[in-house]
């Protein structure tokens, strides 16, 4: 099983939340996932991850999403 930290879409219609998750690679964008990572609302850009469950992701071989992985990047929580 392949696992791939990536942001699943929750929130209203024009009103995006995300939460970032730990999820198979396989299973669908909004589906089914592992663990809850944090979360990231695009409107006021906050952003909030649980940095050590993250890493711990990244040594069991987990790979980030383009998106997430800026993002994360750029807020050097990783």
């Amino acid at each position: 099983m392949a696992v791939v930290i990536r942001f699943a879409r929750r929130g209203a219609k024009k009103n995006p939340f995300y939460r970032i998750v730990a999820a198979d690679k396989e299973s669908p964008r909004d589906g089914r996932y592992i663990e809850v990572l944090g979360t990231y609302n695009p409107k006021d850009k906050t952003l909030k991850v649980d940095s050590d469950r993250v890493k711990y992701w990244h040594s069991q071989g987990a790979k980030t999403s383009a998106t997430v992985g800026q993002l994360l990047a750029k807020n050097a929580t990783v």
